[in-house]
């Protein structure tokens, strides 16, 4: 019975980050998708509400993009989050490999990508929950437009980002372009993304994903 619920568990938190990322390969990455919009935040019912992008919050200039280093770190202040970064692939069924499951407090980021902080758009992904308590990036819907993602990279540079928009977007026609399409050409934007809405028991996976959108502000040491 143990071994039945760990599958269930498992199941539950790897299909929502492999569905995500299986439509990464419909579109160009990085700084080869410019330009395109997002539209409104979508509503969604249970444990995660939309918040998107308030007419009020006034935001930074954006910084010009860094050059390439992979990550090591990412600091998430609002949300007390200081994560180690694990660099992730496709596996054999095109789907990026999620943060080991025995890790739940590890960030992966899609290395045939973006480096945080260079041109285009980076992607991290981490769990939402485990079996028995929450994981990395539970309270990633918490974080507001303003607050600020910092990604430690191996070139002793700190890239940080000032998020302008989350989302929290329903997987009934879904639009990979919408969410992860850099907002500007030329810009370094970072996209972090979970599992979110309400655990749909007869599914096995979340009706929805949470997208925090953020672009490069500064540059630390």
């Amino acid at each position: 019975m143990a071994e039945r619920e760990r599958s269930s568990g498992t199941g539950r938190l790897l299909t929502g980050i492999a569905w995500l990322v299986l439509l990464l390969g419909l579109w160009l990455w990085g700084s080869r998708v410019t330009d395109l919009r997002l539209g409104t935040s979508a509503p969604t019912t249970g444990d995660i509400a939309a918040v998107g992008r308030p007419p009020d919050v006034r935001l930074p200039h954006a910084l010009k993009p860094l050059g390439k280093a992979r990550p090591q770190r990412v600091d998430i202040p609002a949300m007390g989050v200081q994560a180690p970064v694990v660099a992730r692939g496709l596996d054999r069924a095109g789907a990026i490999d999620p943060p080991p499951y025995d890790q739940p407090g590890v960030v992966a980021w899609y290395a045939a990508g973006v480096e945080p902080g260079a041109v285009g758009t980076a992607l991290m992904v981490g769990h939402v929950d485990t079996d028995t308590r929450p994981a990395v990036f539970y309270k990633l819907s918490s974080v507001k437009p303003g607050d600020t993602v910092r990604v430690v990279r191996d070139d002793g540079t700190v890239a940080e980002f000032t998020v302008d928009d989350v989302q929290v977007l329903p997987r009934d026609h879904f639009d990979a372009r919408q969410a992860y399409g850099a907002r500007e050409s030329g810009r370094a934007e970072l996209r972090l993304v979970t599992c979110g809405g309400t655990f749909d028991r007869a599914t096995g996976s979340y009706t929805a994903n949470v997208v925090v959108s953020a672009y490069l502000t500064g540059r630390g040491v």
